[in-house]
């Protein structure tokens, strides 16, 4: 685990039940993902995953497509899929979560026990959002400002904005090139989460994620907007919803 790329755990437990892989959303590494690892019981790994160019990774090529990415996030995990797991993923990481427990069924390997997906609507629904990868950079920046997920400094810091509009693009173009392609539900649990001030992803699109599932469906709303799980008091609650059902494994 402590080797592999795709992986940025920051309390390894080899004693753990059940892990969670965290899929981060677009423009983030593994790390916003850390301070989990302090907030749920010790029988819960949380394991971040880190994408090519991102984080610890940055020097890696983006990855622009979903397709290619699911079936190398299968190969780049699969030495960590030895003991039962789940899957949260926040945004584009609940696209990728979902789209590789499809990719492990079609290829006959065990998927997640819960797949827990926040932020992201039902990826059978049509994207009412318009596209935003290739907008010019200053449009690109009102953008990222309206979804208030990248820091104010950072939006004013030309330099750091630089770096980070490439690696944005790219994630983008991930989710805006995606095109859903009907299988089978899942058989396992999914739990859907959003922001009740989201402009982005309303509560229909989130409930939707129940025809994805044979097994029970949860959603639950929080306060805030499409970050809402940035805010402490949400991610509090939001990792009590996480225990609480991957407890009962």
């Amino acid at each position: 685990m402590s080797s592999n790329p795709w992986l940025s755990c920051p309390k390894p437990n080899p004693v753990a039940t059940v892990r969670l892989f965290c899929f981060p959303y677009s423009g983030a590494a593994a790390s916003v993902y850390y301070p989990w690892a302090d907030l749920l019981p010790p029988n819960i790994e949380v394991c971040p995953v880190q994408l090519p160019g991102h984080g610890t990774r940055l020097r890696e090529p983006l990855a622009t497509r979903l397709a290619p990415q699911v079936e190398a996030l299968a190969a780049g995990l699969a030495p960590a899929f030895d003991r039962p797991f789940a899957f949260f993923g926040h945004s584009m990481g609940a696209l990728l979560s979902f789209e590789l427990a499809r990719y492990l069924r079609r290829t006959g390997r065990p998927g997640p026990v819960h797949l827990f997906v926040s932020g992201h609507g039902a990826p059978h629904l049509p994207d009412r959002n318009p596209p935003l990868h290739a907008l010019p950079d200053d449009q690109f920046v009102a953008k990222l400002r309206e979804l208030n997920g990248t820091p104010e400094e950072v939006l004013r810091h030309q330099e750091l904005l630089q770096l980070l509009i490439p690696v944005l693009r790219a994630d983008f173009a991930v989710c805006e090139t995606y095109v859903y392609q009907p299988e089978p539900p899942l058989a396992c649990p999914i739990s859907a989460y959003g922001g009740l001030g989201d402009g982005y992803v309303n509560r229909e699109e989130l409930a939707a994620w129940r025809e994805q599932t044979t097994g029970p469906f949860a959603l639950r709303m929080f306060p805030g907007d499409h970050f809402y799980l940035n805010s402490p008091a949400n991610r509090t609650h939001l990792l009590m919803a996480l225990a609480r059902e991957l407890l009962k494994l």
